[in-house]
């Protein structure tokens, strides 16, 4: 591997060099243990009944009541990887693996922790919105929270049978399951939820399912709604990053070696079959667009010596 390749490697998770699925999952079992930790520290203190509750769980997990949450932004982050019930987190990381793995593998790195976040965005928009706006709930709003992952997770379940209905899951019973009936079988589970007290939290997770299948409609239009993520956490390491800092001009080089705009020389691209090999892995997994100029050059290169 060249260095400039593992250097990309270990400077961006969210791109196509790493396993942001994996990154996701990690995230989430550990902040579990930090709070699952926590709680057992109150246990073992003897603190009152429901005391983890309002001085630790009420900074992270998501409030319907709109003057609680405007004291406390951060948790529309929070709320999307924190868990404190063990079966719902090893429910959840198991759907995020399977789902995520699915769409991962069809689309590449880049539109996981998009779908996700959006995912978790669009959920925690339509809790607020109906434990606000319908009457049963907006008279008891103060006791409608919301915590994990759930509406992420739907979010990458529907964006990967979207992009590939077909796929299919346990090849042993019958030929496998088209990934499409799973994941309207996981759809239509909260769907049925609709129907109880906690229609603020199903209604969450479906809209994390309209998330997932609007997002993959536009990347098939051409779109990508995820790449101002990309691009702002690049520009973030960038700033920790001694080799990406902007050097300020030195006055030697304006003053002798100004050429007035002109290239004193003009690069000449190297053209050879390993090169070339390894820019076409790159359009394979993250496209023609992000090939540089001088990546574009080579391809043209090659392409006329081969005519």
């Amino acid at each position: 591997m060249a260095y400039g390749q593992s250097q990309q490697r270990k400077n961006s998770w969210l791109g196509d060099a790493n396993n942001p699925l994996l990154m996701l999952i990690v995230i989430n079992v550990l902040v579990f243990i930090i709070f699952k930790f926590i709680d057992i520290v109150f246990v073992l203190s003897n603190s009152a009944p429901g005391l983890f509750e309002t001085q630790v769980m009420q900074w992270v997990e998501l409030p319907a009541k709109l003057n609680t949450l405007i004291t406390r932004p951060w948790v529309i982050l929070t709320h999307m990887i924190t868990q404190v019930h063990v079966w719902g987190l090893i429910g959840n990381m198991i759907f995020l693996w399977v789902f995520g793995s699915i769409f991962q593998d069809l689309t590449g790195n880049k539109h996981v922790v998009p779908v996700y976040i959006y995912g978790a965005l669009a959920g925690a928009f339509l809790f607020i919105l109906s434990a606000n706006i319908l009457p049963r709930f907006a008279a008891v709003v103060e006791d409608f929270r919301f915590l994990g992952p759930g509406a992420a997770v739907m979010a990458i379940a529907v964006a990967a049978a979207v992009t590939a209905p077909d796929y299919r899951l346990f090849p042993m019973i019958l030929g496998g399951i088209p990934l499409w009936v799973i994941t309207l079988i996981y759809v239509l589970i909260d769907f049925a939820g609709l129907a109880s007290e906690g229609f603020p939290h199903h209604l969450s997770h479906l809209g994390g399912a309209l998330v997932g299948f609007f997002y993959v409609k536009q990347v098939r239009n051409g779109n990508n709604p995820g790449a101002w993520m990309h691009n702002a956490y690049n520009w973030f390491i960038n700033l920790f990053d001694p080799t990406k800092r902007k050097l300020k001009p030195v006055v030697k080089k304006q003053v002798f070696y100004n050429t007035k705009g002109n290239a004193p020389f003009k690069k000449t691209v190297n053209v050879n079959e390993k090169r070339v090999d390894e820019i076409l892995d790159k359009i394979s997994s993250k496209g023609y667009d992000a090939l540089t100029s001088e990546e574009k050059e080579v391809l043209r290169k090659a392409s006329e010596k081969n005519n």
